[in-house]
């Protein structure tokens, strides 16, 4: 096997044990991902070139079982971040339901307040003018 192909292989092998040094920790494996870890260029790896049909072939093999990983993964993560979402729009409206409500005390009380303060008046004032 000549030496650039081994490289692009030992590539491969990188990035199915997680253990990348040009790319990423995590990345998707597919034909660029492992170009750029041999150092490569992107599309370098072409399928037109019969030299790099067993290295495509391996590529595509581990990328489904790698990549069935990754989108799971990707997946729990949107659920959580949507979950988080519904948790802060929940958590935002009942700060809007209290801000509200405190709104509406300090008016019942302005108003007893003032009614209070009437009615001291009037009994006051109503005995004086009798």
């Amino acid at each position: 096997m000549n030496e650039t192909i081994q490289e692009y292989f030992d590539a491969l092998e990188r990035l199915k044990s997680n253990q990348p040094i040009n790319v990423p920790k995590n990345s998707k494996i597919n034909n660029d991902t492992v170009a750029l870890e041999a150092r490569r260029k992107r599309d370098s790896n072409k399928k037109s070139r019969e030299i790099f049909a067993e290295l495509i072939e391996d590529i595509n093999n581990i990328s489904k079982e790698k990549n069935a990983e990754y989108d799971k993964l990707e997946s729990k993560i949107s659920k959580l971040q949507h979950s988080t979402k519904n948790y802060k729009e929940m958590y935002e409206k009942a700060i809007n339901r209290e801000l509200m409500y405190l709104e509406r005390i300090n008016e019942l009380e302005k108003q007893s307040r003032k009614k209070n303060s009437l009615s001291v008046n009037n009994e006051i004032y109503g005995h004086v003018n009798q």
